[in-house]
């Protein structure tokens, strides 16, 4: 049995049970006796309360969450660092993780997405005002309550920006698959790495899918580097594209590409939530898909943060520690225990190129050729070259004429995979190329971008509603055509998605009309009647509508649906009347009384002579009912009031035989003659003299 569960921690908190188990700490479910609730206990665990390293990150989880008063962070309302045990008493979150969230639903609404992704990044903007960095970022330190609130946990290796303890001896590295590219290399980081991490989470939600998968860390950290996301929309076509240019935005290599603050992702996502239509004109950078660490230096000012120390994977189960020597060379220690723990490797931007271009069996290989002294145009049109991805940064020689290589890495002589990266030292950068006319005949996506890479330079793309250019086929370029560009920058291709959608309003006032006139105005404002849905619990009028689906006041498309609920009339009131005729020859008072479903409702004196007919009116609901009409103690009429038809029936008459008249029974029926009758329904119809209810 666990050695704590039953327990009493300082005489106040009662252990009750295991709720958590992380890397170096258990989680306990507790009641605090002072206070009367129920807390969440984190305790170091044992093997680790002698090591420094580690007391020292459980002291900065601590401090990190004590100085954040925020409703999405989970509160920390004790700690207590003895010689025998250290724990932090929180605040206890009845819920479930946003990673087990998305297991369940697999793909999230987009709504619910922005929702939750609000709130994360309302937690976050508050620490990062306090200068905390959380810098561990996923779903599995994302608390889901019950009723859509979020709460932001785990600040186990937060870090203080302006903490005097930080080393550059120290790595901080979250968990792999959300982890920011410049915590992945081993570079400063800022609360952009937060951001990156948003943007993950808000992938993930949004797709169902991770960003990067791959069988090992190493290769998922080389691919927070280097590759390319699938764009969210290609597994999501529902996601609108708004919404995936601010995850994509967030999810930028470089830190001074993406938002620049927690504070300015949700501005953008409250202009999103106000117009899910809108399209950013972001420039993204994503197609470039490439972490440049001398970019990412633009994002840190003088207090930027050095990496801290990590040592908790728990969700990928791995473990990692690294130190640089005083050389600055990376020295990479992978914890290796049995088909488990994968070292990962962080290395400096010199490695990746190792770990990317590395040769493997069954590689087609080849000789790195010798380019240094070559013009970039030279190398760049020439077809042996073709399948290399050559990435250029610029140098200055006088010496040297302009586009010459000065350096070149794979260096000359290495065996290299067919389609290593390259990187190339061109002199006074790599010249300029003209943009190519792909507009004049509105070529299709293929075609402008193979001549935009047939130019030297590379494509990204921007879908635009067009009435004119058909779909798929380019409208503009940005640089316009003609234009001289720096070869291997970025063309933006304004490709049209067809004719704009025309979107109309569902009119108000349509709840509480008719059908038919609701119908009408829906098809008047361009919009067609979907399903029509009849609710018999409703008290309404048949035929009265209930409710619209979208309601009324949306923005939709025009030509859309539009579901109806109406009443079906079965639950609505209604009052049934008619006239009974009164034996003729009568000219005395007699007894009439009238039973509905064998209770007498009436008792009535009338006199034939004074008026040949009497009024019945009943109210009800749905059904049919038996009326029976008596004078002086004789049956004298049957009636069927059938308040699902709306209609009254005589079913049988019989001769009334006055007092003194003989002492014969002649009697006559008439079967299913319908009496004169009229319906209404209008509630608690009041009752006039000789009327009977």
């Amino acid at each position: 049995m666990d050695r704590f569960i039953g327990k009493r921690l300082d005489g106040r908190y009662e252990i009750h049970e295991l709720i958590g188990v992380g890397g170096m700490a258990y989680v306990y479910k507790a009641y605090d006796r002072v206070e009367g609730r129920w807390v969440a206990i984190k305790i170091l665990k044992e093997e680790f309360s002698n090591n420094s390293d580690f007391l020292r990150r459980f002291r900065n989880e601590s401090k990190a969450i004590a100085v954040l008063n925020h409703p999405n962070i989970v509160k920390v309302y004790d700690v207590s660092f003895g010689d025998q045990i250290q724990y932090i008493v929180m605040e206890f979150i009845d819920g479930i993780t946003l990673k087990e969230y998305i297991e369940q639903e697999g793909t999230i609404r987009w709504q619910e997405a922005v929702h939750f992704t609000t709130q994360i990044l309302m937690a976050l903007e508050c620490a990062h005002e306090k200068g905390i960095i959380h810098r561990d970022i996923k779903p599995q330190n994302i608390m889901l309550l019950q009723d859509g609130s979020i709460k932001v946990a785990d600040f186990g290796i937060a870090r203080f920006l302006q903490s005097e303890t930080q080393t550059m001896t120290d790595k901080a590295i979250g968990s792999v698959h959300y982890i920011a590219p410049e915590q992945a290399s081993g570079d400063y980081i800022t609360d952009k790495a937060d951001i990156y991490s948003v943007g993950v989470m808000l992938y993930e939600m949004l797709t169902g899918k991770l960003p990067f998968v791959a069988d090992n860390a190493v290769s998922v950290a080389l691919m927070q580097l280097q590759a390319k996301p699938v764009m969210p929309r290609e597994l999501n076509p529902s996601i609108p594209r708004g919404l995936e240019q601010i995850t994509m935005r967030a999810m930028e290599k470089n830190p001074v590409d993406r938002f620049q603050s927690a504070g300015e992702m949700l501005d953008d996502l409250d202009e999103f939530r106000r117009n899910p239509n809108i399209v950013f004109h972001y420039d993204l950078q994503t197609a470039n898909a490439r972490y440049d660490a001398s970019r990412s230096m633009e994002a840190y000012d003088a207090s930027r943060q050095a990496p801290a120390y990590n040592d908790d994977y728990e969700y990928e189960e791995e473990l990692v520690r690294s130190r640089r020597s005083a050389k600055g060379a990376m020295v990479v220690k992978g914890v290796l225990a049995a088909a488990i723990i994968v070292g990962l490797a962080v290395a400096v931007i010199y490695f990746l190129n190792y770990w990317n271009n590395r040769p493997e069996a069954g590689d087609d290989l080849l000789e790195m050729p010798n380019l240094v002294g070559q013009l970039y145009e030279d190398v760049i049109a020439n077809e042996e070259y073709a399948d290399f991805n050559i990435q250029v940064r610029e140098g200055n020689d006088p010496d040297l004429q302009p586009g010459e290589i000065m350096n070149q890495d794979p260096a000359a002589g290495i065996m290299v995979k067919k389609d290593a990266d390259v990187e190339l030292l061109v002199n006074g950068g790599v010249g300029q190329v003209e943009v190519p006319d792909v507009v004049t005949d509105h070529m299709t996506l293929e075609e402008a971008q193979q001549a935009i890479e047939d130019a030297g330079l590379h494509s990204q793309v921007e879908n635009v509603a067009d009435d004119e250019v058909e779909e798929g086929r380019v409208i503009s370029t940005n640089p316009e055509p003609g234009t001289m560009v720096d070869s291997g920058s970025t063309v933006t291709l304004r490709v049209s998605t067809g004719p704009a959608e025309e979107m109309v309003t569902v009119p108000d006032g349509l709840v509480g009309d008719t059908l038919a006139n609701v119908s009408a105005k829906l098809e008047e404002a361009g919009l067609v009647v979907g399903n029509v849905n009849r609710d018999d619990t409703s008290t309404l009028t048949v035929d009265t509508v209930i409710s619209l689906s979208p309601n009324e006041g949306s923005e939709i498309s025009k030509g859309s649906t539009v579901d109806i609920t109406v009443s079906s009339g079965k639950g609505a009131t209604k009052t049934l009347s008619t006239s009974i005729p009164l034996p003729s020859s009568v000219s005395e008072d007699i007894t009439l009384e009238v039973y509905r479903n064998g209770t007498k409702v009436t008792t009535d004196t009338v006199n034939p002579s004074y008026g040949s007919s009497y009024s019945l009116s009943f109210t009800g609901t749905s059904g049919s009912e038996t009326v029976v009409v008596t004078l002086n103690s004789q049956t004298y009429m049957e009636l069927q009031f059938d308040f699902d038809t709306q209609s009254v029936q005589v079913t049988r008459t019989y001769e009334f035989i006055p007092a003194g008249g003989g002492d014969s029974e002649s009697s006559s029926s008439s079967e299913s003659s319908e009496s004169s009758s009229e319906s209404s329904s209008e509630e608690g119809s009041s009752s006039e003299e000789g009327d009977a209810q």
